[in-house]
């Protein structure tokens, strides 16, 4: 009985000392996938407050610089102003905005500023390709339309 004693507990001791580098290899194998979730997350989270940010500072930069142009000021200019404007709010080197003028009937004026996000890792840059496959970027578009007529009124 002696004997069946030892060889069991050899036996454990063995079953125990194989499994030793287990987690380990585990954590070896499940790092990277936690670390790619984590940089999605982090983009998609800034991506969200960029965009809360630029609906702000787009409403209020079209509503200053587009419902009431200066005198001879047209529709382009104030595009450039609308957009030097949202540009100095964000403030943000993997940002870039962009804003289009449209006629919208007879008396409206439209006015579509573009948000596009090139997303980074943890605040560094990401190469635009990473093995053959381009990294998109993030687009969002918001459109004011004022009145021609009305300084001041966003429709």
């Amino acid at each position: 009985m002696g004997v069946m004693k030892r060889v069991a507990r050899g036996f454990a001791n063995r079953t125990a000392l194989d499994e030793s580098g287990q987690m380990t290899v585990e954590m070896a194998v499940a790092m990277p996938a936690l670390i790619v979730v984590a940089v999605i997350a982090v983009n998609a989270c800034t991506f969200f407050y960029q965009c809360a940010v630029f609906d702000r500072v787009a409403h209020e930069a079209v509503r200053v610089y587009a419902t009431s142009p200066a005198y001879g000021e047209g529709p382009g200019q104030a595009c450039a102003s609308v957009e030097q404007a949202v540009r100095s709010q964000l403030d943000n080197q993997n940002l870039d905005v962009s804003v289009a003028y449209a006629k919208v009937g007879a008396d409206f004026d439209e006015y579509r500023a573009t948000l596009s996000f090139q997303p980074t890792l943890f605040g560094m840059g990401l190469r635009s390709e990473v093995f053959g496959v381009s990294m998109p970027q993030l687009e969002h578009t918001t459109s004011y339309v004022v009145d021609s007529y009305k300084p001041g009124v966003i429709v």
